[in-house]
């Protein structure tokens, strides 16, 4: 079984148990060759079936996996440059609403004419690269952009995260709810928890990988973090409801999703990294365990939603597990490398069909069909198992 060295060195010399997965990379192979088996060539994207933002995990995905693996690194550069020339330019589509329970969701053009009572057909435009009229779909792709450059030192990915993250920073500050805040949309409905964790996310990735600007992007890291501390969004509880009430701007009370307690996992760890200060790394850990503690039946990772998720919560659970894996390679805990042990050993056994055909719900049973959200995200918990293990 494969191993990073230094992370074992380090568990090892801390007594740490390291569990064994029923998992293995030959298993990782053929999830991401059945994740392929979505891929839209001609558009660069896993589009129909799965979305716009949802493809930038997919793309994410396959970064970390390459990372770990020398037969996917070889194989994902021409995802990496393919989806970078053609994503760009699809005719995308689409119009996004926060529904019951506080679930996203997204209607794509290719969609029409099923769409909600009421909703107009959007209309026609083209993309301005990876910019769109939603901040959270942009910080997905600076996010994916920054993998890729992690695997390829291709500056050219990391330039465009920086141009995404510009974009996002046009909007700090011109919420209701005072500091940097960001909106959701362009359109200014709602200050939600995964925009703002994404923008705090993305300038932390870049502080320790934007050279020059490191400081640059350091201080916007430390001032969104301080203005999502004291948001409100952050419970009692230490779990991340979904935002704020626009009108009050006190927290909403709304679902406590899997994604709005991963992301926030990475952008603390990458905010430790860039300060060397531990205690961000104290209160990703305090909000990691909380998450688990909530949001788990028997260890395996559940999201309130399931088994109906639609088209944007089949995608929750897999950033959790990806950002948890960030923060256990930079502290590790005995309790997290189980956790993602335990859910991608889950997965194997009970939520896959034929070969490597990944679902919903990690506990199983299987839901058909699965697609490349289900997939990709069910695949986050297996490479993160395997990159920690």
């Amino acid at each position: 079984m494969f191993m990073h060295s230094s992370l074992v060195a380090g568990l090892l010399a801390s007594g740490m148990t390291v569990p064994v997965n029923a998992v293995a990379f030959a298993d990782a192979e053929a999830g991401y060759h059945t994740l392929q088996q979505f891929y839209n060539q001609s558009i660069g994207l896993w589009i129909p079936s799965t979305g716009w933002w949802n493809s930038a995990n997919c793309l994410t995905v396959i970064a970390d996996l390459a990372a770990i693996d020398a037969t996917v690194k070889a194989q994902s550069l021409s995802v990496f440059s393919n989806t970078f020339k053609k994503a760009q330019v699809y005719n995308l589509q689409m119009q996004k609403v926060v529904g019951a329970g506080y679930m996203p969701w997204t209607y794509y053009g290719h969609h029409w004419p099923n769409f909600p009572p009421g909703w107009h057909k959007p209309s026609p435009h083209r993309t301005n690269g990876f910019l769109n009229s939603y901040y959270d779909d942009e910080g997905w792709w600076a996010l994916a952009w920054i993998a890729a450059y992690d695997v390829t030192g291709n500056r050219q990915y990391l330039s465009t995260a920086e141009s995404i993250f510009e974009d996002m920073k046009a909007a700090s500050g011109t919420t209701p709810c005072g500091g940097t805040a960001i909106w959701w949309d362009k359109d200014k409905t709602y200050v939600n928890a995964i925009a703002n964790e994404l923008f705090l996310d993305v300038a932390a990735h870049l502080a320790n990988r934007g050279g020059s600007k490191s400081s640059y992007y350091l201080s916007w890291a430390k001032k969104q973090w301080a203005w999502f501390q004291s948001s409100g969004m952050i419970n009692a509880q230490h779990t991340v409801n979904d935002g704020l009430n626009i009108t009050t701007c006190k927290n909403n009370g709304g679902t406590v999703w899997s994604y709005n307690q991963g992301v926030i996992l990475g952008g603390l760890t990458e905010l430790s990294k860039a300060t060397h200060d531990n205690s961000y790394i104290t209160t990703a850990k305090q909000i990691a365990d909380a998450a688990i503690a909530n949001l788990t039946v028997n260890g395996i990772l559940h999201d309130p939603c399931e088994p109906d998720c639609g088209a944007d919560g089949s995608q929750f659970k897999g950033v959790f597990a990806r950002n948890l894996q960030i923060l256990q390679q930079a502290s590790p805990e005995t309790r997290y490398a189980t956790f993602l042990s335990d859910n991608a050993n889950s997965i194997w056994a009970n939520d896959r069909i034929g070969q490597s055909e990944l679902s919903l719900i990690w506990s199983g049973p299987y839901i058909q069909p699965a697609n490349a959200s289900t997939q990709s995200s069910a695949l986050d918990a297996i490479v993160g198992a395997l990159a920690t293990s």
